[in-house]
C-alpha cells in the first residue's frame, strides 16, 4: 500500500506542477503560457468521453494494434528461432532483415499505400512491422544464449528436433521473448498513431492530428493522455502474461526496508551461543561386536 500511495503522490505532484506552471503563465525559457491547463484538458476529456466518436476512435486503434501485434508476435518468434537455430536461414534471411530493420516504420507509409488496397490493411502492416523486429532480435538472442547442456540431455534421452524445440528452446527463451514483446507493443503504439495521422480514418492518432490542425490544444493533450494510458495498459498486460507463463523461473525475493551490504565491507552477524557438542550416540552391544569383528578381518 505504501508503494501505491507513493506512486499516486508522484502522479499528483506532476499534475500539480503542470497546473501551477500553466495557470501562472510561467515563461522562463520554456513557454508554459502556451500550454492548456490541467482543468482545460479535464473538461475537454469529459466532453469527449460523453460522445460516441471517442469510443469509436478507441476501438479502431485497439483493433489495429492487436491485429498487427499478434501477427508480429507469431512471425517474430518463428523467424527468430529459425535464424538462431539454422545457419542456412541466417545466411538467407539475415542480410535482408538487417537491411530493413533500421528503416523507421513510419517511412513505410508510402509503401503501404502502394501495396495494400485499403488504408486499414496498410496501418496493420506498419504496426506489424514496427513490433516484428524487437520480437525477432530478442528471440534470436534468447535462443542463442541457451545452455547446450540442456539440448544434449534431451538428445541423450532419445529426443528429436521437435522434442528439443518444445522442451528446451521455447521454454528457455520465453523470458527473452516476452522482453521483446513488451518493447514491441510500445513501438506499435508509436507507429500506429503516426500511420493514423497520415493515412488513417478514425482512431486516436487521427483525432489528435485533426485537433492539432484546428488549433485545439486541449484536444491534443486528451489524445496524448489516451495514447499513454493505452500503451501502459497493453504493456502491463504483456508483462503480467509473461510472469504467468514463466512462474517456473526462480524469483529474487524482495524484502522492503533491507539494504544490501556495501562493497568492501563485511557484515558480521550477531553473536550467537555456540551449540553444545553433540553427545556420542550409544551403540548397541551387538553392533560393537560386529564392528570389532570387521576390523579384525580387515
Amino acid at each position: 500500500m505504501k508503494r501505491y500511495a507513493l506512486r499516486l503522490v508522484s502522479l499528483s505532484a506532476a499534475l500539480g506542477l503542470w497546473q501551477a506552471l500553466t495557470s501562472w503563465n510561467i515563461d522562463l525559457w520554456l513557454r508554459f503560457s502556451q500550454f492548456p491547463t490541467v482543468t482545460d484538458v479535464a473538461r475537454t476529456f469529459a466532453a469527449r468521453v460523453s460522445g460516441p466518436d471517442y469510443w469509436t476512435d478507441l476501438t479502431d486503434s485497439l483493433t489495429r494494434i492487436l491485429t498487427g501485434f499478434l501477427l508480429a508476435a507469431v512471425l517474430g518468434v518463428a523467424t527468430g528461432v529459425l535464424v538462431a537455430r539454422s545457419r542456412l536461414a541466417e545466411d538467407l534471411l539475415g542480410p535482408v532483415l538487417e537491411v530493413i530493420r533500421p528503416v523507421p516504420a513510419i517511412a513505410l507509409v508510402p509503401v503501404a499505400i502502394l501495396l495494400f488496397p485499403s488504408n486499414e490493411q496498410g496501418i496493420v502492416f506498419i504496426t506489424c512491422t514496427a513490433a516484428f523486429f524487437p520480437v525477432l532480435v530478442s528471440t534470436r538472442h534468447a535462443v542463442r544464449a541457451l545452455t547446450p547442456v540442456w539440448e544434449e540431455a534431451v538428445r541423450t534421452m532419445g529426443g528429436g528436433r521437435w522434442r528439443i524445440l518444445g522442451s528446451v528452446v521455447l521454454p528457455g527463451a520465453l523470458p527473452g521473448v516476452f522482453g521483446g514483446l513488451s518493447v514491441g507493443i510500445g513501438v506499435s503504439w508509436i507507429c500506429v498513431i503516426s500511420a493514423e495521422m497520415i493515412s488513417g480514418q478514425y482512431g486516436v492518432g487521427y483525432r489528435t492530428w485533426q485537433d492539432y490542425t484546428v488549433v485545439d490544444y486541449p484536444g491534443v493533450f486528451v489524445g496524448m493522455a489516451t495514447i499513454g494510458v493505452l500503451g501502459w495498459l497493453t504493456s502491463t498486460a504483456v508483462e503480467l502474461l509473461g510472469r504467468r507463463l514463466t512462474r517456473w523461473l526462480p524469483r529474487t525475493a524482495y524484502a522492503p526496508g533491507t539494504r544490501p551490504p556495501r562493497p568492501g565491507r563485511s557484515v558480521t552477524p550477531a553473536a550467537a551461543p555456540a551449540p553444545a557438542p553433540a553427545a556420542p550416540a550409544e551403540v548397541p552391544e551387538g553392533a560393537r561386536s560386529e564392528e570389532a569383528r570387521d576390523e579384525h578381518l580387515v
